[in-house]
């Protein structure tokens, strides 16, 4: 073939080379998201443009310590690292899959020194036995991408590169939640350790009290007995909640990557006054613009439609364009001479016939995953929904809980405060007492556990809506870190 005939049919393999196997990519279909939660009515659903980085969401709760504590992960939390490092490794695996795109250039240099045996068949007397031979050369190879192997699985991997994107969002916001769930629970032990420590403090004088009377003989040793175990199991569970806060400490060490023998916080029994933030009444529904975990599990069925057409790509001829240029001679001296110059340029089709059905297996594979992936993702669709629900009926029940047990807290007190006033009147059994300050005692403890879990069904909310609901200005991402919206763009077409 002439070279410009063979450079010609070069370029028309080249000009169908945008042909593409993969089925063309769509979104998979899920049920449209509701015209409102049916947990608060009245909520709409938001516009792809409401998708907005929501920034630190933990500054809702106001809190100055929280907000610290939650820098602290952002820069030093370990499996943030680890979640980045896999982001790197996806996009380092992307770039060697575009590499792909452009020729392979090797060189090579050899020397050697050969003698040719005197019974050879290619031994000649015109020619010395003993020859040198030198070689320099360069040689090129590259794969023609008739059939879209190549487009796709760069396609595939940047895909991947998306989905790692998505779960290093993923784990931002699920090492921030957690930290904030810990730090509230934190918070909520120190206000059940400053109410265990005034009542064992009470019992402490009651107990004393009761003494006085038993010697006077104005009670029963029963009476003194019931007021020793009274104080005891009081003294117990304050123990028991310094072991609880000591444990609790020591997981907001490991989140900001703090040896825990070293990292204290001093105790803040103000959770009674910490409300949940009010929730936007403009909440939108459209999850699939905020949560990671969606946006991942999208790239993913993206990443594995991709695959398809790497497999069927293989039921087709591979085209290659060789070509190799250099220097060869006997001597040193004239190795780069022009007489030693030398050049080849080729082209190859290579095609498997037969192979035991393992092309119809890979591609059998490629097609179940991609099964996997899209029911994987309609998976996550659903479940975002149901996570939303169920901490917005949380938060609605957790509130009227709240208001009960306040009523509760405030009955207890008073009844507490008659019985002890008409068991120094002599009017009432030391008996009435103790039920009466076990009442009040289990009314606070519930009071507090109430308030905790509504702080807790908060912070879970604004996970479940993929990082809070407030609208914020777009800031810009931190070094080595990736906003989730960044991962939506891509759908597995061939690049720009």
């Amino acid at each position: 073939m002439k070279p410009k005939l063979l450079l010609f049919a070069l370029a028309v393999v080249a000009t169908v080379s945008a042909c593409s196997l993969a089925p063309t990519y769509r979104t998979p279909v899920t049920a449209p998201p509701a015209a409102s939660y049916k947990e608060a009515a009245g909520w709409q659903p938001a516009q792809p443009a409401d998708a907005q980085p929501r920034g630190p969401w933990w500054s809702v709760f106001h809190d100055s310590q929280l907000d610290e504590l939650e820098a602290q992960v952002t820069t030093s939390n370990q499996n943030l690292k680890a979640a980045f490092a896999r982001l790197e490794q996806a996009r380092a695996q992307m770039r060697y899959a575009r590499a792909s795109y452009l020729p392979t250039i090797t060189g090579s240099a050899d020397a050697s020194r050969t003698r040719t045996s005197v019974n050879a068949p290619q031994f000649s007397a015109v020619k010395p036995a003993t020859q040198n031979n030198l070689l320099l050369e360069s040689d090129l190879s590259y794969e023609i991408d008739v059939f879209g192997r190549v487009r796709n699985t760069v396609a595939a991997a940047r895909a991947s590169a998306q989905a790692s994107a998505a779960d290093l969002a993923v784990v931002d916001l699920s090492m921030h939640s957690e930290l904030a769930l810990d730090y509230f629970t934190l918070r909520s032990e120190d206000a059940q350790q400053s109410l265990l420590d005034r009542t064992v403090t009470d019992y402490t004088r009651a107990l004393e009290l009761t003494q006085n009377l038993y010697k006077g003989g104005a009670v029963p040793l029963a009476d003194v007995a019931q007021a020793q175990a009274q104080l005891e199991t009081a003294r117990t569970q304050a123990e028991d909640v310094r072991l609880r806060r000591a444990q609790t400490e020591h997981a907001i060490a490991v989140l900001v990557d703090q040896q825990a023998s070293r990292f204290h916080l001093d105790p803040q029994p103000l959770l009674a006054d910490v409300t949940p933030p009010p929730v936007d009444t403009g909440l939108p529904s459209q999850l699939l613009e905020r949560r990671p975990d969606v946006a991942g599990a999208e790239r993913r069925v993206a990443s594995a439609n991709a695959s398809i057409g790497v497999a069927r790509a293989a039921y087709f001829p591979v085209f290659s364009l060789g070509a190799a240029v250099g220097f060869e001679s006997t001597h040193g001296f004239s190795l780069i001479d022009a007489p030693s110059a030398l050049w080849a340029l080729g082209s190859s089709a290579v095609v498997t016939i037969f192979d035991g059905g393992r092309r119809h297996a890979q591609t059998d594979q490629v097609r179940a995953a991609y099964d996997e992936q899209v029911a994987n993702y309609r998976t996550t669709v659903v479940t975002a929904y149901s996570e939303v629900e169920d901490w917005l009926a949380a938060l609605r029940q957790l509130e009227r809980e709240s208001a009960s047990e306040s009523a509760a807290v405030e009955a207890t007190t008073t009844e507490l405060e008659q019985a002890n006033y008409r068991y120094k009147a002599g009017a009432a059994t030391y008996l009435e007492v103790v039920i009466a300050e076990n009442a009040s005692l289990a009314a606070q403890l519930s009071a507090t556990d109430i308030q905790v879990r509504r702080m807790t069904a908060s912070v879970l909310l604004v996970k479940a809506l993929g990082g809070g609901w407030e609208d914020t200005k777009e800031t810009p991402t931190p070094a080595g870190r990736v906003a989730a919206g960044d991962v939506r763009r891509g759908d597995g077409a061939a690049p720009e």
